[in-house]
This record gives structure tokens, sequence and C-alpha cells, in this order.
């Protein structure tokens, strides 16, 4: 689209509103991991979020289901993806099979594979069938919002909701505030620290420090009630071939999803569906996430009137709600210190500055630099890396054990009175391990110990 207009827009002093040793843009997770870690190392920390709610694709994108953050026979991400996991859990809003359950379907029991198939908690990035059942964790998008904010007061963390990012504030060539929109109109939050978890690398471009630009399938998650999961897993497992026949006309209409269009949650009768996986969108665009939004739901609408005449199970289903956000998975990505590259992911290159993991990958603290700008960290799916490397790790809790590390990582760089460039890994991966993560400063077996430039 051409502009074919430009209007003006009249100068004004933007009133500072608050300060903090650290701000955080962003209450996703990465952010939420952020903003405690921070706070629970001593700084103030000022959280900002544009929505009412926090969690970001986690809730609002409801992504319900943690997972790549098991190692084959370890768990590789722990810390406070594992503290966020456990406190839904104890009020019966997450599930996850006991270590007892946790086998290569290959050597396991049919019974095995038919509990957990539907909950998502198996290892998709297997070549063979049936996926061996894994440490993950399916959730309650409420479940994990109240858990956040429980964290985030509990920390003592300053949260401002209904706060959008506007423009970074940069002076001398640091980081040193944001200014955000609001019904009350512009306001700056001043930071001696800046952490961008926006997801979209907001902060960091606004900030001028360099990005490629990404792409991936967007999504408008939908959850379905109303549907009887025994009747639909028993048609499933004792009706193969029936069954078969009928996923091949869904995702015909789907036209694009993971294995499973359904997915079980805690809530019974309630089931989530990860798609439709569309193409062609551009998650920075107005236009774009409008025009997903009317596809989407023109997809699911379709197979839900299908599901109800054809699958068993399906027959009262009716929709409960859709995302309240786009599925968005990849946009600007940071051009930082270090980009992690797919064979990086591929051949687990274990880093000497590693500070957190994922499923059997590691991502260096250099992978959270940005250049050109000091005073300012990344954490989340717009972390240095190329597109093929981020697209295979760019999950849930990885991302929150990059904002635990950049939490650290802040307070060390202030106690020091140096950069957060300067910031020693080491010392970042000790702290990681006093609070319980896993800053993958041990590699695993399996990793390959080449150690990249």
């Amino acid at each position: 689209m051409n502009l074919l207009e430009i209007v003006k827009r009249r100068a004004a002093s933007v009133p500072v509103v608050d300060s903090a040793d650290v701000v955080v843009v962003g209450g996703g997770p990465a952010g939420i991991a952020a903003a405690v870690s921070a706070a629970r190392n001593g700084a103030s920390v000022v959280l900002l979020e544009r929505y009412a709610y926090l969690g970001g694709l986690a809730t609002g994108g409801m992504v319900l289901v943690l997972d790549d953050m098991h190692n084959q026979t370890e768990i590789s991400v722990r810390g406070l993806a594992m503290e966020i996991i456990d406190r839904m859990h104890s009020r019966g809003l997450c599930v996850y099979p006991p270590e007892s359950d946790r086998r290569d379907s290959v050597r396991g029991t049919a019974e095995i594979c038919r509990k957990w198939s539907r909950w998502g908690v198996c290892d998709f990035h297997v070549n063979y069938r049936p996926h061996p059942v894994v440490f993950a964790a399916a959730f309650d998008p409420d479940g994990f919002k109240q858990a956040s904010l429980d964290m985030v007061g509990e920390a003592g963390v300053r949260l401002r909701l209904h706060s959008w990012f506007q423009s970074a504030i940069v002076e001398d060539g640091r980081a040193t505030g944001v200014i955000v929109e609001s019904k009350q109109g512009p306001q700056a939050i001043r930071g001696k620290v800046v952490i961008d978890a926006t997801g979209d690398l907001d902060v960091a471009a606004s900030a001028g420090a360099p990005f490629s630009d990404g792409s991936f399938i967007v999504t408008t998650v939908s959850r379905i009630g109303g549907v009887d999961t025994d009747l639909a897993e028993k048609f499933q497992f004792e009706e193969p071939d029936k069954f078969f026949k009928l996923e091949r006309e869904a995702k015909k209409i789907i036209r694009g999803c993971w294995d499973y269009w359904w997915l079980k949650t805690p809530l019974p009768g309630i089931v989530w569906c990860n798609c439709p996986h569309m193409i062609g969108f551009d998650g920075l665009k107005v236009e774009d996430l409008t025009a997903a939004e009317f596809e989407g739901r023109r997809r699911m609408q379709a197979l839900l009137e299908f599901a109800r005449q054809r699958v068993p199970g399906f027959e009262k289903a009716y929709f409960v709600d859709f995302a309240p956000q786009t599925g968005v998975r990849q946009t600007r990505l940071l051009e930082g210190e270090y980009v992690v590259t797919k064979q990086d992911v591929l051949e687990r290159i274990h880093f000497p500055d590693s500070v957190c993991r994922g499923r059997d990958y590691y991502t260096p603290y250099r992978a959270l630099v940005p250049k050109q700008v000091d005073q300012l960290l990344v954490a989340g799916r717009h972390y240095s890396a190329t597109s093929q490397a981020q697209k295979l790790s760019r999950e849930i809790p990885p991302c929150m054990a990059m904002g635990e590390a950049t939490g650290i990582a802040a307070v060390l760089a202030l106690e020091a009175g140096i950069t957060v460039r300067d910031v020693d890994a080491e010392a970042i991966q000790r702290q990681m391990r006093a609070q319980g993560a896993d800053p993958g400063d041990k590699p695993a077996a399996n990793a390959q110990f080449l150690e990249a430039a």
C-alpha cells in the first residue's frame, strides 16, 4: 500500500511515571521470568504489558502445552518454568506424565501411549511412531495467568498492564527507558537496564539494534467444549481405519495443523485446537493480522460443523473461545553478538557461555545481547538466531529460561557497575543453578563439544 498522505504528529512532553533498576517490556513467559528473576535477586523492577493479563502466547495465544524441556532422559528446563508448572499443578490446572510413564513408546506399552497421546506430552521430534512420552505439561490458560500474577506480586515487581510499547529511550548509546501508550496518553518509564521480552523485538528495533526479518505460520487458536473425549479416544484406538479416514478429511478443511488437531486440557470436556496453520501473513502488519482472524475462524467453523456430523464424541461440541492473541511465531529476529544457526540447534552445539537450555540445544549469553546498544537485553522467541534455527528453538519453556538468565545478568551488571555486555557468563551460570535452573553449563552426553566462534 502506498502512503498518499502523511499526518504530522505534534511533539509533546512525556511524563516519567516510574523508574526502576530493571524495566521489562512484555509480560509473556520470558518477560515474567525476567522480571521475577531480577526482583528476587534484589533489583527494583517494572514490568510492562499491553494486555489486561500476563502470559502472552501461553495465555492470550492459548499455546496450552509447555514442551521442549526434556532431553531424552532428563528435564532440561527447570527454574521458573518448573515453578509455574508446579503452581498450576497444585491447583489441578496442569497435567503432566509421572516419571513412571515417561518412556520410549517403542519399548513401552500401548496403554501408556493411549493414556498420554491426546495430552500433547510426547516427543514429536523423533522420526518414528508412536512417539515417546516425555516430560511436558498441558495447562489451563487462566491457571497460568493467576500463577504469573502470584509470582510477580510475591517478588515485588511493579506491574503496569494496559501499557503498549511505543519507543525506546536511548541516550549516549545506552537504553535508559521506554515510552508506552496508555489511556492516559504517552508515559515514560526509566530504567538502568531494559529487557526486551516483546516477542517481536519491538524495543531493540526501536533502539537501533541490528535485526533480520523472519516469518512463519500464524494460528488463531481455539477451544472447543462439549466433547466426550473418552468416546473420541476410543474411536481413535479401536477403529483406526475409520479414524484416519476422518482425520484426512478434517485436515483438508484445516489446511495446516500438527499431528493432532485437538488435544485435551485439564478442564473436562474442553479441548484445544492449535490450528489452522496459515502462511503468507506478516505478524507485524495490521492488515495481515486482521485477515488472519477472518481466515482462521472461517476454517475452524467449517471444521466444527464437520466434527459435529462425523467425529464420534463431537456431536454436541461448541466453541468455548478463540484466543485473544493471534498465534504469531516469528517476526523480527535480533542479530546479536552471536547468531545461533540451525546447525547449532540440530547438532547440539555446546557453548562455553551457555546460560539456558532447550530440549537438547544450548543458548549462549551472546545471543541475548544486542550490538550497538548498551544496557539492553533480549529474551524470548526474538533472540539472536537465524530464521531456521528459531523455528526449532522458540518454545515457551526455553524462552522462560532466557528470561530468567537475563534477569540475573541485569542484576550482576548493576551490582558490578558494568554494562550487561560485559557480564561474566560463568556468574550467570552459577546463579541460575543456585535458583534451581539449568544454564546448560554442564553439557548432556549427546552434546557436541565444539566451541562456536
